[in-house]
């Protein structure tokens, strides 16, 4: 990578950061395209991050990718949001341009496009039970809110977290969501009735976890989804194939969310192959 007087920058801001793989995603993009770009981590501690903003802005920066704790608090910094960053109330990615700043949330989008590379399609008009009611939750069921779903239900440990997102969601996009909790009575049928299983909860990382739903709910029908990238196949999904279902994993949704923003900053089509293989070979260094 050779730096010039007219490279442009783009970046990612958090607190931590220096985990992020982004950098080695997005610059193997740009190198593959020729692309007179750098991405670089930027540690940010919520005391300075109106202080970066403005200095982002006045040092011509292109976009900015945000991520924890910092998703929220940038809102009130900029001068528009997307239709899908205002319903999910958060933003992982800024656009620096004409003096102005725009965020977006391409989690949405992301996790979409992931599921159209897997061969499959959200089920307009039909359901879906999502696992977990944090933030990455409430960006996938905007998402299939969206698509055109039917019925999304949020199935959550902490009841009261489900039974807020699912009567906010519902309110704003006009959509049926239901929240219950992971011992509810109804979960089975759920989970046997509904065309897509997603589970957003970080348990599944752990492999020694039990698993948040049982295998035998499950219908081979069904497409089960795990937004979880680390391990590449966790016990859910194991369980899943092990049943008959169209299994897809969550490194998909992590590329795609990235290469949408690169489209949104470049204005060229971005290479997903590379950046796949390139997060990969970053993940596997870990």
């Amino acid at each position: 990578m050779q730096i010039t007087g007219q490279t442009k920058i783009v970046g990612i801001i958090g607190d931590p950061v220096k985990h992020s793989r982004s950098p080695q995603m997005h610059n193997a993009a740009f190198a593959a395209l020729g692309l007179d770009y750098v991405y670089v981590p930027f540690h940010v501690q919520s005391d300075n991050l109106r202080a970066a903003i403005d200095g982002f802005k006045a040092l011509n920066v292109v976009g900015i990718n945000v991520t924890i704790p910092h998703k929220q608090d940038v809102i009130p910094f900029l001068d528009a949001i997307s239709r899908e960053a205002e319903l999910i109330g958060a933003v992982n990615t800024l656009i620096f341009k004409d003096g102005k700043i725009s965020g977006d949330n391409t989690d949405a989008p992301g996790f979409l496009q992931a599921m159209h590379d897997a061969g499959r399609e959200a089920p307009e008009g039909g359901s879906a039970v999502v696992i977990g009611a944090g933030g990455s939750a409430r960006a996938i069921v905007v998402a299939l809110a969206l698509a055109g779903l039917g019925m999304i239900v949020i199935a959550n440990r902490t009841v009261s977290k489900a039974v807020n997102l699912a009567a906010d969601l519902s309110k704003k996009t006009g959509v049926s969501i239901c929240g219950i909790g992971l011992d509810d009575g109804r979960l089975p049928g759920a989970v046997g009735t509904s065309q897509l299983i997603v589970n957003t909860a970080s348990a599944s990382m752990d492999v020694s976890h039990p698993l948040l739903i049982r295998p035998e709910w499950l219908k081979s029908q069904s497409i089960v989804y795990d937004i979880v990238y680390t391990p590449p196949e966790t016990r859910l999904l194991q369980a899943a194939a092990e049943k008959g279902c169209q299994t897809i994993g969550g490194l998909g949704m992590l590329v795609h969310q990235g290469a949408i923003a690169f489209e949104q900053w470049t204005g060229v089509d971005p290479p997903v192959e590379t950046m796949r293989k390139a997060l990969q070979e970053a993940l596997n260094q870990t």
